[in-house]
């Protein structure tokens, strides 16, 4: 019996359609966004303990790294809820044709990342 499978399968060199790509940040997205919550719940909890606690947690959230994450976990919510609204969509049947379902993955990409920017700018004034 004689098959032929690929003896090396080189992951980097595989190409995936945009609609897997936005599958796979979709999934990431919530994955970010679940293990965020014992972070936020601590500092939202010092935040109110004291104005001592309030202090320290601005000055964490302040912090540029710590902005940078921010910015990273408002994509994170904003690329899940667009691609959750995509998703909901395609669960009643509409654009669930390859050239449709393309589209709106661009799409959603596309504004979650300028939703970010423009969330990001916010931030910084």
């Amino acid at each position: 019996m004689t098959t032929h499978r690929p003896v090396f399968l080189e992951l980097w060199r595989i190409r995936l359609p945009i609609p897997a790509v936005v599958s796979i940040l979709h999934r990431v997205s919530g994955v970010l966004m679940v293990l965020s919550i014992p972070v936020l719940a601590w500092l939202f909890a010092q935040a109110l303990a004291s104005p001592a606690g309030f202090a320290a947690s601005a000055a964490f959230l302040g912090h540029p790294l710590v902005q940078l994450v921010l910015v990273v976990m408002a994509w994170a919510l904003l690329h899940h809820l667009i691609a959750g609204v995509r998703y909901l969509v395609i669960d009643l049947g509409l654009g669930v044709d390859r050239p449709t379902a393309r589209g709106t993955a661009w799409t959603a990409l596309t504004a979650a990342l300028v939703l970010t920017l423009v969330v990001a700018g916010g931030m910084v004034l």
